[in-house]
């Protein structure tokens, strides 16, 4: 039997502070954005800087983590799966969202309080089943850093 995978890593900056919720069963949710930067070659052969902005989702004691010390700007390593989602806006319309389901969070910048060479790391954790109307249809942030 073949197996499947679904495994994204991303560096990035955060857009806001991470902010987190509880579902209805009083389990911990965190959402926050991620702005991955790259750069490319135009076709006259000049340099294009481009942003890429993922909604990244924590579960239970890496919600509280992310929570507690993610903030606007901080750069961070996130290690999880993609996740397909569906829902109804409140327009009724129909919507599909692609997030990523952390794993594991590295703090690569500082937390404005401490020194630079303080970072973090969160084990992996268990995730609870989704619960499908606990996060909205925030459109993504265009933040400059």
């Amino acid at each position: 039997m073949s197996r499947s995978l679904s495994r994204v890593q991303l560096i990035g900056n955060l857009g806001r502070d991470a902010e987190m919720r509880y579902t209805p069963s009083g389990a911990p949710v965190t959402e926050f954005r991620l702005a991955v930067n790259r750069s490319r070659r135009g076709q006259d052969g000049q340099w294009i800087q481009e942003t890429d902005w993922y909604r990244v989702v924590c579960w239970n004691r890496l919600a509280e983590f992310a929570d507690q010390y993610l903030k606007r700007g901080m750069r961070v390593y996130v290690d999880g799966r993609l996740q397909l989602r569906r829902y109804s806006g409140t327009d009724g319309q129909e919507r599909t969202v692609v997030e990523v389901v952390a794993r594991d969070i590295i703090m690569l910048s500082a937390r404005p309080e401490e020194p630079a060479e303080a970072t973090a790391l969160m084990p992996p954790t268990e995730e609870p089943a989704v619960d499908k109307d606990l996060l909205g249809d925030d459109e993504f942030e265009d933040v400059p850093f």
